[in-house]
């Protein structure tokens, strides 16, 4: 890349089940907050890049349009990004390239999304699978992670008590989060009383269907330097995807087994080689991933390299991943307490940027943060991203 790049800004709307805002206001929310922290206007805004998941959860046609002059698009370069769930985190590699290859200096990320005023949202994510294949069976996102939690339990022997710890994890992080949708100090015995839906899957371990906005400014390093004290540098990114047949992913030809991330973790050594980082357990100190259901959050740890294979269930239960333990995941609460889906990824990326800017607000922040990464996941758990921001640049 020719030019270095920094995240500057950060905003996010509250996230809640409804807004009466509508998606242009809580894009212009999310973006007029990200400007201020940047110390910039709209008129300084050389790109746009939209982070927009399926339309159909709107209600409206290709929404990005919509919003437009509300995001300060107007006379200027202007992309949509569309990986499902990943959308944040690859609209957010998008604004990278943009500034990191020279032709801008300065990028705006920004998207919103209501998932809740989709009548049945499982019902369309279930459109992302092969319509003669796999569709019929009635497929939807809570089933993927119902499948790669029996995998784990029938590779490392998880327990239904070992998930329901993430979910009292998160909840509690979520807390200190004045932003996060869910949040709230439950039990091992609340998650397992909570009902299932798709075994082994429960209610708590489930994320929430959220509405609300995200945005980062991303600027060249002559403008981070003259505009921040501590820009969030981008020193690592990378982006991966699979096949979407779910069954294709269990093993075989994919040479990947349901229960790891494989995936995530030939993405994660790429960004981490970029970043000049060896052992990423010693020289990270907190991420926010994209764990949409108790049991993507063990996987991620993994493939992450903070653990081995099998390993972030016991560490988890040690406390290893907690606020006060080596390696804090989702301080923010994560995805598990707030899934807007066309910006959770981008929500990831703000909260780790967050951290290393030392903005996170009250007991959210981690302290001492040299490193932090964000995660997204997307489509049937086929598309991965992985930023890796730092205080210093690389």
């Amino acid at each position: 890349m020719k030019e270095r790049a920094a995240i500057i800004g950060v905003g996010q709307t509250p996230y809640k089940s409804h807004h009466d805002y509508t998606i242009p206001e809580l894009s212009q929310q999310a973006a007029m907050e990200a400007l201020d922290m940047a110390g910039m206007s709209m008129d300084d805004i050389e790109a746009v890049v939209y982070s927009m998941a399926p339309s159909e959860f709107l209600g409206v046609n290709e929404p990005d349009k919509w919003c437009v002059d509300a995001v300060g698009g107007r006379n200027k370069p202007f992309m949509r990004i569309h990986t499902g769930g990943a959308t944040g985190g690859s609209a957010a590699q998008a604004g990278f390239f943009h500034v990191a290859s020279g032709l801008f200096e300065s990028v705006l990320v920004v998207g919103a999304d209501k998932v809740r005023e989709c009548t049945d949202s499982q019902q369309v994510l279930n459109t992302i699978w092969d319509p003669v294949y796999e569709r019929q069976f009635g497929l939807d996102t809570i089933a993927m992670a119902a499948f790669q939690a029996v995998r784990r339990m029938y590779k490392y022997g998880t327990t239904e008590e070992q998930m329901a710890r993430v979910a009292v994890r998160l909840l509690q992080n979520g807390l200190n989060n004045p932003k996060a949708h869910l949040k709230g100090k439950i039990t091992i015995d609340d998650v397992m009383n909570s009902g299932y839906y798709e075994w082994p899957i429960k209610k708590f371990d489930t994320c929430p269907s959220s509405a609300g906005g995200a945005a980062v400014v991303i600027v060249s390093e002559e403008k981070a330097k003259k505009l921040c004290n501590r820009p969030a540098w981008i020193n690592g990114c990378s982006e991966i995807a699979n096949t979407v047949f779910m069954g294709d992913q269990m093993g075989g030809a994919a040479e990947m087994d349901y229960a790891d991330w494989d995936e995530l973790a030939i993405a994660a050594k790429e960004a981490y080689g970029q970043a000049g980082i060896t052992n990423p357990k010693k020289e990270i100190q907190v991420a926010d991933v994209y764990a949409p259901f108790t049991v993507t959050d063990l996987a991620i740890c993994e493939a992450l390299g903070f653990c081995d294979k099998g390993e972030s269930e016991k560490l988890n239960e040690e406390g290893f991943f907690d606020m006060d333990g080596e390696i804090p995941i989702s301080p923010s609460g994560g995805s598990l307490c707030t899934n807007a889906i066309a910006v959770t990824a981008l929500a990831r990326v703000c909260d780790a940027a967050l951290q290393v800017l030392g903005k996170a607000p009250g007991k959210m922040q981690v302290k001492n943060v040299s490193n932090a990464v964000a995660t997204g996941i997307g489509g049937s758990f086929q598309f991965h991203t992985i930023m890796v921001l730092g205080s210093d640049y690389n």
